[in-house]
């Protein structure tokens, strides 16, 4: 076993909403970097769910015009390996958006399959993924990398539609964990 180490934020801040809001689910930190941040169990210890964790900062006030900011929460980003995302061991990614303007937590829970599907459909099979996920105020959540400017005053406006950019469905989606705890 390696010396003890510190968790990442966005690993914290899903630890903390697990911890506050499922509570008859156990909540554990591997010991070492297998590609699963966190560990959930019922509370027999008998089932588990891999997590990975992904957090970014909000780019959303410091590089968004006020006219956006307007209808949204946060708009993070990512860049993700494409063989991480294939080969990952994890059930399900949590992506941590940490709104500074208006002090908002969200999350996105989704399976590594499902999120490959949709990242392909929409950029292509590249080897680098480059994510923007972008939060609404009326709790809606979108692929926003590669829009027009048009297209972002419609999706800040709530006049956007696009099936394969609605991540909306996962969005604060904690159904398998409290699955995992009934």
């Amino acid at each position: 076993m390696k010396p003890l180490f510190t968790i990442h934020g966005g690993e914290f801040l899903v630890g903390d909403f697990i911890e506050k809001n499922i509570r008859q689910v156990n909540l554990w930190v591997p010991s070492r970097d297998t590609g699963v941040d966190l560990l959930v169990t019922d509370s027999k210890n008998q089932k588990t769910l891999a997590l990975q964790v992904k957090f970014s900062r909000d780019f959303l006030v410091t590089h968004k015009p006020q006219s956006l900011q307007k209808g949204l929460k946060a708009c993070g980003w990512w860049r993700i390996e494409r063989q991480k995302l294939v080969n990952s061991k994890a059930d399900y990614w949590v992506f941590v958006l940490l709104g500074f303007a208006g002090r908002s937590r969200d999350f996105i829970v989704i399976k590594p399959t499902e999120l490959l599907a949709r990242l392909d459909s929409i950029h292509g099979r590249v080897e680098t993924i480059q994510s923007y996920l972008w939060v609404t105020k009326d709790e809606k959540c979108w692929e926003a990398r590669g829009l027009n400017r048009n297209e972002e005053k419609a999706l800040a406006e709530g006049r956007y539609e696009h099936e394969v950019r609605d991540f909306s469905e996962y969005l604060n989606q904690w159904t398998p964990i409290l699955a995992l705890g009934s």
